[in-house]
């Protein structure tokens, strides 16, 4: 059963012609929290197997899709009604992205009224006439060199711009858990223990640049926005890399004692 979803735009497809874009259209509507499907003349009648294929599982809307005679009849109870496409019409009515077209369908929503998104068939898209009985109509920024879109396709892209209206934040299960930055105090404690080494290291070379340099290494990794358990293990890989070194000094101190301690020992002889 299809959760429950806050009040959308009706989708209405005017004379499609395959039950595969149906199908599609209606998965889509699904994946963005658009319920309500009113089918024009569909061009091989209704309902469709094809259409349910196509849904894969997003049934709902396929089964309590509407079909109508007329465009005239689907918008009949619509208070606002955008049309969608991608050919100059010489209306004179108002061009938005669909951007700007959900923002508007939400605002008309949110005022109590219903709205619905008029697209047109596969062939030939909508008709002057169709057009005539919107408000406004919506296009997509589309390459002019090809300005052909696929019904579903358009239905997606207006479905997810529809759902920006509602939700423009990852979901929450893609959020849930994520550690919080590390503190102040935390930060220090890694900002010191890495200069101490750099330090020992002879990196902040000459010493009048220090403070500069310092400034700039603190500045990036504050901008990393480490977590505690991120501090934990840079500030590991810092005392790997300290250890290492001495680990190699001292075995470069251990190779001059023996030379110097072979070197006496010859003088002895």
């Amino acid at each position: 059963m299809a959760e429950a979803f806050p009040a959308a735009p009706v989708i209405i497809l005017n004379a499609p012609q395959l039950g595969e874009n149906i199908g599609a259209a209606a998965r889509v509507m699904a994946n963005f929290g658009l319920l309500e499907l009113r089918l024009v003349n569909p061009r091989d009648g209704w309902p469709q197997e094809r259409a349910w294929s196509s849904a894969s599982g997003a049934d709902w809307a396929l089964n309590a899709a509407r079909v109508f005679e007329s465009v005239e009849d689907a918008v009949a109870d619509l208070h606002l009604v955008y049309a969608t496409t991608a050919r100059p019409r010489e209306l004179q009515l108002p061009v938005l992205t669909p951007r700007t077209a959900m923002q508007n369908l939400a605002g008309a929503i949110g005022e109590g009224l219903k709205v619905g998104l008029l697209f047109g068939g596969e062939r030939a898209g909508l008709e002057t006439a169709d057009i005539a009985l919107c408000q406004a109509v919506v296009t997509l920024p589309v390459d002019l060199r090809f300005k052909s879109l696929n019904l579903a396709q358009a239905v997606a892209i207006n479905a997810y711009e529809w759902r920006m209206t509602q939700a423009d934040e990852a979901p929450q299960a893609f959020r849930h858990g994520a550690a919080a930055p590390a503190d102040g105090a935390a930060m220090m404690g890694l900002y010191e223990h890495f200069e101490r080494e750099l330090d020992n290291a002879g990196f902040f070379h000459p010493p009048e640049k220090r403070p500069s340099m310092v400034q700039n290494l603190r500045s990036a990794l504050g901008r990393a926005s480490f977590t505690d358990q991120e501090v934990n293990t840079f500030r590991g890989v810092v005392t790997a890399l300290s250890k290492g070194r001495g680990r190699v000094l001292a075995k470069l101190a251990s190779q001059k004692a023996a030379k110097e301690a072979k070197a006496k020992t010859g003088d002895d002889a």
